[in-house]
Formats: C-alpha cells, structure tokens, sequence
C-alpha cells in the first residue's frame, strides 16, 4: 500500500510555500514506516488513480483566473473526495478558490467551486500581515502560522477552524479564522502550517492511514524533528504575545 498525496497546481499556488504541505505529510508517513509519495497535479490528466489526500496552495491574485479554470476540471472530483471524507488542505488563495466566491476591490468578482461555505470579500484596511495564532476548535491546541490577505471571509461563521488568539484570521471582528467541513480545511495559515503545527499533520495522517485500512503511529525521527518544530511554535507564540499550554503549566507549578 502507498499513501497516494496530491498536491494541486503547485506551478501557481505556492506562493508561500504551502503546496510542501503535502511533502509534509508524505514525510511524516515515511517515518512512521509507510509508503507515500506526492503526485504534482497541473490538471485532470495528471491525477493518479487514487487520492489518499489533496493539498492547495496558495497564489497571486494574478493567477485567479487561470488557477480557477483548471480547478474547474476537478470540480467534480474534490466534490466526491470532500464527500468520501477525503482530507484536503487548502490555504489563502486555495481556499478562497473553493469557497463561494471571491469578491474584487473593483466590483467584480469570481465565482468559486463551491466545495466550502463562505466567500472571501475585500478588507476595508486593505492587507492583512503578521503572526496568527489560533485555538483550534477540535483539539482546543493551539495552530501558529503568518497571515498574508488582503480579503476577509464571511459566510462560514458556524464552522470555523477556531478562535483567533492573535492577529486578524477571517478578519471583519469575527474572531474566527479558517472553516472545517467534515475532512476540508481551509485557512489562512502560512508555514506550511503542517510543518509549524504537527499535530495537524498527525491527524491527517491518521485519517489517510484508517481510510487505507493501515494505521498511524508516528516514529522516532518525528518525535525528534516535532521537538525542534516545538522551540519554533514557543518562539512564535511569545512574538505574538500568546502563552502556550506548557508555559502556563511551568508557571504555576502544576
């Protein structure tokens, strides 16, 4: 068996280096004693014959139009992987793409796949940049990452991927960022978001693994490079002013 990840249309939503998401899980499988390889996917004609997992970047407004035609082409088969409990990531332009739309500063805008509730509209400030911090709804932990948007996300209140601990998230006072709908996430977390917050990358790991009749269990070689990602997340977290579960535990002695 081998862990089949795609990563969608890395030539035009990798912007920040997002779409090494999927290079991300394909490692952590590797050390955890499973075969996993990562698919580059331009268009329909490079999809593998089977999908364990999907990772969207994020692009340049510029890219929009053109990134959005080729997704087209996959409309229905993100649909089937989202419904079939599929994980995918997608992060900045990635999700928007997905979402219900995009609305333009100049009034236009482009219709999304509709794969995720919401739309991303213009933020009144104009760009958004900095640490995010964000309490994850599901596991309570904290995610860390850097936000670059110059939209907002509405529509997709009742499903967020959690609480804004610091920065802006889907901005517009919502104090939520990102939407979860059943294995989809999207998010505005930069990184790669699965290199900076591993238990993450963990869980969707371990979801590929139970789909795949195969089971997760991470190895020693992560346990040695996650401690390396923790020093990374505790710096991050005192940058933005957040104290992290370990700290306030050592701080009151418990």
């Amino acid at each position: 068996m081998t862990l089949t990840i795609i990563t969608l249309l890395p030539s035009l939503q990798n912007t920040n280096g997002d779409a090494e998401n999927a290079a991300v899980l394909a490692k952590r499988a590797g050390w955890a004693g499973l075969d996993a390889r990562v698919v580059a996917v331009e268009s329909r004609d490079d999809l593998p014959g089977h999908v364990d997992a999907i990772v969207i970047g994020s692009g340049t407004d510029a890219a929009l139009d053109v990134a959005r035609t080729r997704l087209l082409d996959l409309h229905d088969d993100l649909r089937r992987w989202g419904t079939e409990g599929v994980p995918i990531l997608a992060v900045g332009t990635g999700w928007e793409l997905l979402s219900w739309g995009i609305e333009l500063p100049d009034g236009t805008g482009i219709e999304g796949l509709g794969i995720l509730p919401g739309r991303a509209v213009p933020h009144p400030a104009g760009r958004i940049t900095g640490d995010l911090v964000v309490a994850e709804r599901r596991s309570k932990q904290l995610l860390v990452g850097f936000e670059n948007h110059a939209r907002a996300y509405v529509g997709a209140e009742g499903s967020p991927l959690g609480r804004v601990r610091a920065g802006e998230g889907n901005a517009l006072g919502s104090g939520q960022e990102g939407v979860v709908m059943g294995e989809v996430i999207g998010t505005h977390l930069h990184g790669p978001v699965l290199a900076k917050n591993p238990h993450l990358a963990d869980r969707l790991l371990t979801t590929m693994a139970e789909r795949a009749g195969a089971r997760y269990t991470p190895g020693e070689q992560t346990r040695i490079v996650d401690a390396y990602a923790e020093s990374a997340r505790l710096a991050h977290l005192a940058a933005a002013g957040v104290e992290s579960a370990s700290a306030a535990t050592a701080s009151t002695g418990n």
